[in-house]
C-alpha cells in the first residue's frame, strides 16, 4: 500500500529551520529532545524530515509563548509518545495556572484598595504571625526588608521586629505582586511610590501591563491549542 503523502514527502534540516528563522543544529537539538518524532536516514547518513515532523515543529513553537519551555517539551514529547491523554492533561494545567493568575490579579486589585492609610488602631505584629497569615516564611519577609520593601520597627524591649498597619499593608502588597510573577527589584519602586504618593495610581500602569501578559498569554495558549490540533490531524493520517 503506497505511503501516506506525510511520510512520502522528504525535507531537509534546512527546510524546518528556514520556516522558523532557526539554525539547522537548533532543528537537531529539538529532535535529540524528543520534539519532533524520529526520523530516518538516507543512504548516506542525512537526517530527513516528513511534514509530520514540521507540524511537530511549528506546534512545539506555537506552544512556547503560552506554556513555557519546559511545559511545550512536555506536551509534545507526550503526543510523540501516543500520549494523548497525558498531553492534554497538561494542557489542562496550564489553563489552572492561568485561571489561578487571574485570579491572584483580581486579589491585588482587591488589596490595593486597602493601601489608603489605614487607622493604627488596627494593631501591630510580629513577624511569625503575619508570616502565618500570608503564607511565607518569616525568613522571607527579612528578606523584604532587606530590599527594602517594608519598615518594621524594633521592639524596645525584646528587639523583635514589630509590623504598624502600614508595614501590614506594604506587606500584602509585596506578596501579591510576587505572587503575579513580578521580581523584588521591579516591586521596590512600586512600593515606594505607593508611600511617597500616598495612594494606588503609581500603580495602576503595571496592573495594566500584568492585564495585558495574562490576556497575551491567553490567546498564545489558543494558538498552541489551534497548531497542536493540526499536529495530532497530522499524526493520525500518516
Amino acid at each position: 500500500m503506497e505511503r501516506n503523502l506525510q511520510t512520502r514527502c522528504r525535507l531537509r534540516p534546512v527546510d524546518l529551520a528556514r520556516e522558523h528563522g532557526l539554525s539547522t543544529q537548533a532543528v537537531r537539538n529539538y529532535e535529540a529532545a524528543g520534539i519532533l518524532p524520529a526520523t530516518e536516514r538516507s543512504p548516506h547518513g542525512y537526517r530527513t524530515y516528513t511534514p509530520l515532523h514540521a507540524n511537530a515543529l511549528r506546534a512545539f513553537l506555537a506552544l512556547l509563548p503560552g506554556h513555557g519551555h519546559q511545559r511545550a517539551t512536555a506536551i509534545i514529547r507526550a503526543v510523540n509518545s501516543d500520549a494523548t491523554a497525558a498531553a492534554l492533561r497538561l494542557i489542562d494545567e496550564s489553563h489552572v495556572q492561568l485561571l489561578g493568575d487571574r485570579r491572584t490579579l483580581q486579589a491585588v486589585e482587591v488589596a490595593l484598595r486597602d493601601l489608603e492609610p489605614v487607622p493604627e488602631e488596627r494593631g501591630e505584629v510580629f513577624v511569625g504571625p503575619l508570616a502565618r497569615r500570608l503564607g511565607i516564611r518569616p525568613a522571607t519577609l527579612r528578606k523584604w526588608e532587606q530590599a527594602g520593601l517594608v519598615w518594621p520597627r524594633r521592639d524596645r524591649r525584646t528587639g523583635y521586629r514589630v509590623y504598624g498597619a502600614a508595614d501590614v499593608r506594604d506587606a500584602l502588597l509585596v506578596h501579591q505582586l510576587r505572587r503575579g510573577g513580578y521580581l523584588l527589584e521591579q516591586i521596590a519602586p512600586l512600593v515606594d511610590q505607593v508611600r511617597s504618593a500616598g495612594g494606588v495610581a503609581p500603580l495602576e500602569s503595571a496592573l495594566r501591563d500584568w492585564q495585558e501578559r495574562l490576556s497575551a498569554r491567553g490567546r498564545a495558549m489558543l494558538a498552541g491549542a489551534a497548531a497542536l490540533d493540526a499536529y495530532l490531524g497530522s499524526r493520525a493520517e500518516s
